[in-house]
């Protein structure tokens, strides 16, 4: 490649902003917090899928400059040896020791053999006396990775968390109960949402402080939303094609 040649490939490149490490043309350090929002009450582990790192729309990153008390963790699935915090409440679980009000749950939509319970639901079970303590467990992916990181990951969470879920709609197509203006991607059906907006929506029930912090990160993410529609062409439909065998009948059927 020549010098002239190198040069314009250098002035293609987005120059990246060193601070929310995304291109300065999209850059986001206007709204995120300049120091992390503090979750008083709950410690957030994400397992992101390894393709989520590659992705120019993953909401993780942001999400961690955003607030504190955040560990994310690069897997297919959660075991021992991921996580200090896990390994700990995974022994105390098998080992049957005393609570010590620290409640974990992971977040997924539950099935008819393993159902989940609304994370509002799951955190008022505990009542006003426990020291509400919450650890949430969150899986970074699509729908079929995080599905199957779900799936790979129970045998150990399910030692000693519970399965929660925000409100959604399986018969819905797309889109979210919450805004239909916070989609990045499209969703298998409605309910789903970006990783970012799902702990933000879990915050609001586990954090005393929890409607204020759910409302700046969503705002981050509004943000976010917008930068990417104005980026996106829009996507005329493709022509439906015929196919050749129905093609070939319809020729014979009119020779007769």
């Amino acid at each position: 490649m020549s010098t002239d040649d190198t040069q314009q490939t250098t002035q293609r490149r987005r120059t990246i902003c060193p601070s929310c490490e995304r291109p300065t043309t999209v850059c986001l350090c206007a709204l995120i917090p300049p120091s992390p929002l503090t979750t008083t009450n709950t410690e957030i582990i994400i397992l992101q899928h390894p393709h989520e790192q590659r992705h120019p729309l993953a909401t993780v990153p942001v999400l961690n400059k955003c607030v504190t008390n955040c560990q994310v963790l690069t897997g297919r699935r959660l075991r021992r040896g991921k996580s200090d915090l896990l390994d700990e409440l995974y022994n105390d679980a098998v080992e049957q020791k005393p609570c010590k009000s620290v409640h974990a749950a992971f977040l997924f939509p539950g099935t008819d053999l393993n159902p989940s319970m609304e994370i509002n639901q799951w955190k008022s079970s505990f009542g006003d006396t426990d020291v509400n303590k919450f650890v949430l467990i969150a899986f970074d992916g699509t729908w079929k990775h995080a599905k199957e990181m779900v799936s790979a990951s129970f045998p150990f969470v399910s030692k000693f968390a519970t399965q929660v879920c925000l409100t959604y709609d399986v018969n819905v197509d797309g889109g979210n109960i919450f805004s239909n203006q916070l989609t990045l991607r499209k969703e298998p059906f409605g309910g789903c949402m970006s990783t970012m907006e799902a702990v933000a929506r879990c915050l609001r029930f586990l954090e005393p402080n929890g409607v204020e912090i759910e409302s700046r990160l969503v705002e981050v993410l509004r943000m976010m939303v917008k930068f990417q529609a104005s980026f996106t062409k829009p996507i005329n439909p493709r022509p439906k094609l015929s196919k050749k065998g129905k093609d070939r009948d319809k020729n014979i059927n009119s020779r007769k």
